[in-house]
């Protein structure tokens, strides 16, 4: 238990690290290669930030832990809105100034509707349901590339900008762009055993871990850059992480799980966890959109947002206590 334990506790700080560099290393290859300010907000950052979760998708789902690939998805959407945007609105409110923010809004709402309805339609997740949210996936892409190619001045795009300018020579942004990813697969391995050891030994599913420990590490590197952001009054790069990032976990993560394991979802994840999302994603929703002026998540529903993240751990906890 103690070694498992370690391992966490190890994959977790390597998880955050090799994220950061990965992250970095790909913005600035990115920039130095000519992309748009805005394409690298949209789509390199936040691919990179939810690399942490479609790795361990994978590994977790080749190695027949099901439960935690889909746990470690859905648990790092419900902690980036609660516990992430929630902890870093009550540290500094956070406004909204990006138009294209406003389009990913309702898209992460439409792909969040689309992977929940292909899991209550029969209760499972098949490699058609796994195709389905990998063209989601490409076409998300797409509107990625599109958008970062013909909208030419956005809020996003200027604080993109200014915090990955080139102050890296393109050979060390390579280098911690492979070394990033490198890290990223040993740390998600590690973390990944440490997690199906620690629910073997205490009897409690792997669903339970990913939902919990396994999804607040890999959310990890997703809070440090948020709260960097906002105390920079980079508010709109610390939203559009965790929207991108979200968009990625529910499509992709969830697609590579699927196709790589299909299986069938607990009862729990219908009943407790689609749910909680579903309410998390259009609390988020109405707190950004701002319907009478620009939109805006203030202290308190910061607050909000953490007390419903707390108040849902206890349920995960008293639920593994009863199993």
């Amino acid at each position: 238990m103690l070694l498992s334990i370690a391992a966490i506790l190890l994959g977790i700080v390597l998880l955050v690290f090799s994220a950061d560099k990965f992250v970095e290393g790909a913005a600035v290859t990115s920039k130095h290669l000519g992309l748009p300010p805005l394409l690298v907000g949209m789509l390199v950052i936040g691919f990179g930030s939810s690399m942490p979760e479609m790795v361990i998708s994978f590994l977790s789902a080749y190695g027949g832990s099901t439960g935690l690939a889909l746990g470690n998805a859905l648990g790092s959407n419900i902690t980036n809105i609660a516990l992430i945007l929630g902890l870093t609105a009550i540290i500094s409110p956070i406004a909204v100034g990006s138009t294209v923010i406003h389009r990913e809004l309702p898209l992460m709402l439409v792909i969040t509707a689309i992977t929940a309805m292909l899991i209550y339609f029969d209760g499972k997740l098949d490699r058609i349901d796994g195709l389905l949210l990998v063209g989601v996936f490409l076409s998300v892409m797409c509107w990625s590339i599109y958008e970062g190619v013909v909208v030419k001045t956005d809020h996003l795009a200027e604080v993109v900008d200014q915090e990955y300018e080139e102050r890296l020579p393109l050979k060390t942004a390579v280098i911690f762009l492979a070394l990033g990813l490198l890290a990223l697969v040993i740390s998600s391995q590690i973390l990944v055993w440490g997690g199906v050891e620690i629910a073997q030994a205490l009897g409690v599913s792997d669903l339970i871990i990913g939902l919990t420990i396994v999804a607040i590490g890999t959310s990890l590197p997703e809070l440090a850059s948020a709260i960097a952001a906002v105390r920079k009054n980079e508010h709109d790069l610390a939203l559009g992480n965790v929207i991108g990032s979200n968009i990625f976990n529910i499509s992709i993560v969830i697609g590579i799980a699927a196709g790589v394991s299909p299986s069938d979802v607990h009862l729990e994840v219908m009943v407790r966890d689609l749910p909680v999302l579903g309410v998390m994603t259009v609390a988020l929703f109405i707190m950004c959109w701002g319907f009478r002026g620009e939109g805006r998540i203030n202290r308190l529903e910061g607050g909000v947002l953490l007390a419903g993240y707390i108040g849902y751990n206890v349920v995960l906890v008293m639920s593994a206590i009863l199993e």
